[in-house]
């Protein structure tokens, strides 16, 4: 009679060094296979080795020698080993499906600072590009080739790397991009040859895409109720990480060797990396098996076969476009009579950044959380419309317009951005990363169109082209708020009404996401129990 391995009802998860929550059960019957494995092997040694001599196809075949089987058996064993080793996680980061990792404050913050010193990878350089060009010999075009490069890298991750978070556990796939790039940044610190430098830069951006692994996973783990504070924190995160790298970067490259900005960034990257290793919770893999060009091809698909994300991307689309056309444009207008302020003077402008992360949060709690996030979505757009108003016909005389615009469209934009994605996050939860990615891809198109379109009007007509351009860039993307209702299920229209509140059918909604999201992670036997003993319905 066999004795069981797991008495009494015990449902600990034993502590493998993998960190993967096996059961003891599933443990000692992997233990018993490999003794079999041993024992069986150790019996094949003592076999004198048989050759086959028959001659198939014009070819003699042999079989395989147990000794080989033997070394094979023992290299398996031995890249396990090595896999558990560098799987490793603390306990309280395992995944426990009857005890899922909770959403705190705590962790939403340390999300924030994340994302804060790894998206500034791609800006640090933008502010010094003419000390690089002088330290390397190369004309001031070819330098910009360095932020040019980190872009394009980080728009190639962004598309063939982000989709992979659908398919794999996000918390070593964050971890070993987090560790990938700070390693490889080395080289940026050292290197003197200038095609090497914009090189790494490149491959540097491919793996600066952990803030768009971060954001869905926001929403994943926040609750519906807090899904659009939560993002809004994280997104307050990257704008910090914007403010911080270009004012840094420029204070440091003015008063040490421009290097020192990049051992800073390296240093930021490995302590990112730890922290994240000790607190990052893991959570499993959504679609295990699925196909990698399958998933591409879904956020072309899902594009094409779903209104609310079509409406969510061409409004990311205008607003990237005005953002960037702004933010390029300005530089030039601060330069220029009758301002002429100095580099220093025009880095310092971006700390007009702070009201955006200190508005963030607070709208999306008293606005976003508690109306339909369309109605959010345009509520920021027609703000950020009334600052480029002001800002394009009073900017060229008074420093106050270009002040205004900053603040208003920054927060503007913030604002709607956040509610697209609570928006389209409500899609399919196990999509998320797709549906962020394919948001972002319009987003970054948007920004290639806004600088190339804000550079080639300021050029022609000055300060008032290219606002007049930004005018209409959130124009039309109120337009496409406008034309498809909350509710509305068609491509355009306004079915099931106006009202800007969230009635009980989105809170049913919400509730239900939530639920899926709980029952994928229950195993079957405590799914029954809920069904056998509901939860009370809401009121």
């Amino acid at each position: 009679m066999r004795k069981s391995t797991n008495q009494g009802g015990d449902d600990s998860v034993n502590e493998s060094p993998a960190g993967l929550g096996i059961g003891d059960t599933q443990h000692s019957s992997q233990v018993g296979v490999d003794m079999k494995d041993e024992d069986q092997s150790e019996k094949a040694i003592q076999e004198p080795h048989v050759e086959d001599n028959a001659v198939l196809n014009g070819r003699k075949d042999t079989i395989p020698s147990p000794i080989a089987t033997h070394d094979d058996s023992k290299k398996h064993r031995s890249l396990r080993r090595v896999l558990q080793i560098l799987g490793w996680m603390p306990r309280w980061c395992r995944y426990d499906p009857q005890n899922p990792p909770s959403f705190t404050l705590s962790m939403n913050i340390l999300l924030a600072f994340s994302t804060t010193f790894t998206v500034a990878n791609l800006y640090y350089p933008q502010p010094i590009l003419n000390v690089i060009a002088k330290d390397f010999g190369v004309s001031y075009e070819r330098a910009s080739n360095v932020s040019a490069l980190s872009q394009a890298g980080y728009a190639v991750g962004l598309l063939f790397l982000c989709p992979l978070a659908d398919m794999i556990p996000r918390r070593p796939f964050i971890l070993f991009l987090i560790w990938a790039t700070a390693t490889v940044w080395i080289g940026l610190c050292l290197t003197n040859n200038f095609e090497v430098f914009i090189s790494l830069s490149f491959i540097c951006g491919v793996g600066t895409v952990t803030p768009q692994l971060m954001l869905p996973l926001v929403g994943d783990l926040a609750p519906p109720h807090r899904r659009a504070s939560s993002l809004s924190i994280v997104v307050s995160g990257l704008a910090l990480g914007l403010l911080i790298a270009r004012v840094l970067s420029g204070i440091v490259a003015n008063f040490t060797s421009w290097r020192n900005i990049y051992w800073l960034a390296f240093g930021a990257q490995y302590l990112t990396l730890i922290l994240l290793f000790f607190s990052l919770p893991d959570y499993p893999a959504k679609n295990e098996g699925l196909n990698y060009f399958t998933a591409l091809w879904d956020m072309v698909v899902m594009v094409t076969r779903e209104p609310l994300l079509t409406q969510a991307c061409i409004i990311g689309f205008m607003l990237s476009a005005a953002f960037t056309s702004f933010w390029t444009t300005v530089t030039f207008l601060l330069a220029s009579p009758p301002f002429e302020y100095s580099s220093l003077e025009i880095g310092l402008f971006a700390f007009i950044g702070i009201t955006v992360i200190v508005l963030a949060p607070v709208w999306s709690r008293l606005i976003t959380d508690r109306f339909v996030f369309l109605f959010s979505t345009v509520l920021g757009l027609s703000f950020e419309l009334i600052g480029i108003i002001i800002s394009t016909f009073i900017g060229s005389f008074t420093v106050a317009g270009p002040i205004l615009q900053a603040i208003m469209g920054d927060s503007g934009a913030n604002f709607a951005h956040t509610a697209n994605r609570s928006n389209i996050y409500t899609l399919d939860s196990k999509a998320r990363n797709r549906v962020n990615t394919a948001y972002m891809v319009f987003s970054f198109a948007g920004q290639i169109t806004g600088t190339a379109v804000g550079n080639r009007l300021y050029a022609q007509g000055g300060w008032v082209w290219s606002g007049s351009c930004n005018i209409a860039f959130i124009g039309v993307a109120i337009i496409v708020g406008l034309i498809r209702g909350p509710r509305e299920t068609g491509w355009i229209g306004w079915s099931e009404g106006w009202n800007v509140r969230k009635d009980n059918a989105l809170k049913k909604e919400s509730d239900a996401l939530a639920e899926t999201v709980l029952e994928d992670a229950l195993p079957p036997l405590e799914q029954t129990a809920g069904e056998r003993f509901p939860s009370e319905p809401n009121r």
